[in-house]
């Protein structure tokens, strides 16, 4: 699929110094800006759209956990003692 972009002159110039720079194409580098903003954000929007699922199932159940017991149970991590994951509540 070929896809035009347009871009100001100073931007362009930008682009094209970045890219002799890396030694790489102004395509190469534009290509690869645009990938890392699509990934970015859809980690994002995933990340929210989790949330809210979140929010949702809490306000169903009341099951939750306090900031309390998840640094206490993450502050396990990396040692001999590391917790599993508590169980959610009312």
């Amino acid at each position: 699929m070929a896809t035009s972009l347009k871009i100001d002159d100073r931007l362009k110039s930008r682009v094209q110094h970045l890219a002799s720079l890396r030694r790489r194409s102004s395509h190469w580098i534009m290509l690869e800006a645009i990938q890392q903003y699509v990934e970015r954000e859809e980690a994002h929007e995933s990340f929210k759209q989790e949330a809210m699922a979140s929010w949702a199932n809490y306000q169903e159940t009341g099951r939750h956990l306090t900031g309390q017991e998840v640094r206490s149970w993450l502050n396990t991590w990396g040692t001999d003692h590391e917790g599993t994951v508590p169980e959610c509540h009312e």
